[in-house]
């Protein structure tokens, strides 16, 4: 594996035109990739407790982080590395509900080391964290994307065989501006569009149960008409869920929107690769 901070001399060489061939999925059922384009809507807590609620259901899952430099799944789950290769591929780690995570924070000792990589080494891990490692069988492989639309999103487009993408937006009409972005990346390449995520749509008062919507009306499903895709649900903010990914907890949160979610991302993931999801 490649070293593990980025303040060490001994790099990989960069990778070469083979890293653009498509890899095989192997025992994995499901790929997909969860982002947003936009850092702060709360793409990594979403990717995580759909996760869970898939695990809940019965599914076999995993989650590849692939926010190479800011990682947020591993504090999420309570997870720390490091990773082994017994000789089969570098063994992911595994939650309490047993949920296969792999991640570039398993590659530091400590968790406040940044990762200072050029694109080629962040792309070079992202191919060797889906390829070089022992996924084993999956019902669904979920990528967590980082923000932006360059090299990480090109290397998952066109080297991991995904069915789709899922976004989450938040309700103002500047986040959709940047999520805009990585949807028509996504479908320039031909990655299927699978639904939008409202997350952080309204947070319910305490004291007398009034739902305030903090950020103002939702542009979110105005989003899903313009591209023609679906919005799977709508997440309130909840201050229990903080405390949860603080305490590396995330997996004892429950709710009904998550169970909703679930059910409408299981659906759209299966129309996907039925080939009706619009691509557009």
């Amino acid at each position: 594996m490649p070293p593990s901070s980025g303040a060490s001399r001994s790099r990989p060489a960069p990778a070469g035109r083979g890293i653009l061939q498509r890899m095989d999925k192997g025992g994995i059922r499901h790929v997909v990739a969860v982002g947003s384009g936009k850092g702060g809507v709360g793409k990594s807590s979403v990717t995580a407790l759909l996760a869970v609620e898939l695990r809940r259901e019965g599914h076999s899952v995993g989650v590849l982080d692939a926010d190479v430099t800011g990682p947020s799944i591993p504090k999420l789950f309570g997870l720390t590395g490091p990773l082994q290769d017994r000789g089969e591929g570098i063994e992911p780690a595994v939650s309490r509900s047993g949920i296969s995570v792999v991640s570039s924070q398993f590659m530091v000792e400590d968790e406040q080391t940044p990762v200072i990589w050029r694109g080629p080494l962040v792309t070079r891990l992202i191919t060797q964290f889906f390829g070089g490692v022992n996924w084993g069988t999956l019902d669904y492989l979920l990528i967590d994307m980082p923000p932006g639309t360059s090299d990480v999103p090109l290397t998952v487009f066109q080297t991991i065989p995904i069915d789709g993408m899922l976004f989450v937006l938040t309700p103002q009409d500047l986040a959709a501006l940047i999520v805009k972005k990585a949807m028509n990346m996504a479908r320039e390449l031909h990655v299927p569009l699978l639904g939008v995520i409202d997350n952080m749509a309204w947070i319910t008062c305490p004291h007398c149960s009034t739902r305030i919507e903090l950020f103002g009306p939702s542009h979110v499903d105005r989003v899903g008409e313009e591209y023609g895709i679906p919005v799977l649900g709508h997440l309130p903010v909840e201050p229990s869920i903080s405390a949860e990914s603080d305490a590396g907890e995330i997996e004892g949160h429950r709710g009904p929107e998550l169970t909703r979610l679930a059910e409408a991302f299981a659906h759209a993931v299966d129309e996907a690769t039925k080939g009706s999801v619009s691509m557009l």
